[in-house]
């Protein structure tokens, strides 16, 4: 089954209580609230006016105020405040519309203080740490800036095989993606467990193989393809994150699944799936897979679903996949 793309939903309550009450916790923990206590001499909101300014000179103040959120009146009495202690300079551009901000030799001295008191503070804290709890830190500071966007991510996606343990991850993201996503309950985890289940057990490397879609090097999606019988392939499990929908990953497990398929010998694949994952049922129609049944099914806790079947033709060379 494949997770399908849904309307962007707003946080709950919970959501935003948790990311407020880090903001507390980590601006009170590290004193961002007073970098004048740090030594640093500057108020947070100068300190990241005199440093954009020293990564950019000459930067036209509306990019500045872009750049930073700031309020264009608040903006202006920082940079009068940096003028009359020597700290910058602003200057028209050749649009008369537009001034550019230098920092002087002062400023670019006091920036450098700032960034060796900064970089003081901030490695007492990490003093503190052991090496496993720092490391831990640092992997989940990439993750919020990678997830907020703060810089564009290549985007490559990888298949290969699973990795140990990863089997068991499968599962668990299966669960817990359709139980936010759509309601299901354990039935469901429980309907996956068995299935991978069964594919560890048998062992079969020969006709049966398990996909791992890697983006940027984290887990994303999975596929397997399993025996039927002496001609027929299930494909079965197929998931894709939501971070990774819109980018093919879907549509190139498919056609993974249906390669292997065909290159060992099955000369018809299958998948079973529901009615509601619409998106689902249009990454296997570009496919090739064509609807054969549909019947009630009592569903996962949410009432019941029509089952459907679909099937792919793969006995003759060409056959299947034309429209992926």
């Amino acid at each position: 089954m494949t997770s399908t793309t849904k309307s962007r939903q707003s946080p709950d309550s919970h959501a935003i209580g948790e990311v407020r009450a880090f903001n507390r916790f980590y601006t009170n923990h590290i004193g961002l609230l007073d970098y004048r206590a740090m030594g640093l001499g500057y108020s947070l909101a100068e300190s990241r006016v005199l440093y954009e300014i020293a990564e950019h000179p000459g930067i036209d103040t509306t990019e500045l105020r872009t750049r930073l959120g700031l309020d264009p009146g608040y903006l202006s009495r920082i940079l009068r405040g940096f003028a009359a202690d020597g700290l910058a300079v602003k200057e028209p551009a050749a649009d008369a519309r537009k001034h550019l901000v230098t920092l002087t030799e002062k400023g670019r001295s006091a920036q450098a203080e700032q960034d060796r008191a900064s970089s003081a503070h901030i490695g007492e804290h990490l003093a503190d740490l052991t090496g496993p709890e720092r490391d831990r830190l640092l992997d989940a500071l990439r993750t919020v800036r990678e997830v907020l966007g703060e810089r564009p991510r290549s985007r490559t996606v990888v298949l290969r095989a699973p990795r140990p343990g990863e089997l068991g991850q499968v599962i668990a993201r299966n669960g817990a993606r359709y139980a936010e996503e759509y309601g299901w309950d354990a039935r469901y985890e429980t309907l996956v467990a068995g299935i991978i289940a069964d594919f560890a057990a048998r062992g079969d490397t020969e006709r049966e193989a398990a996909w791992i879609a890697e983006l940027d090097g984290e887990a994303v999606g999975a596929v397997f393809c399993m025996r039927a019988d002496a001609e027929t392939a299930r494909l079965r499990c197929l998931l894709v994150e939501p971070r990774a929908r819109g980018l093919g990953v879907g549509s190139r497990l498919v056609r993974e699944c249906v390669e292997f398929a065909r290159r060992t010998g099955y000369r018809k694949v299958v998948l079973w799936t529901t009615h509601v994952l619409t998106d689902a049922r249009r990454i296997y129609e570009r496919a090739g897979f064509r609807l054969v049944e549909e019947t009630p099914h009592p569903g996962f806790g949410t009432g019941e679903l029509r089952g459907q079947t679909f099937e792919l033709d793969i006995s003759s060379p060409g056959t299947g996949g034309a429209n992926q």
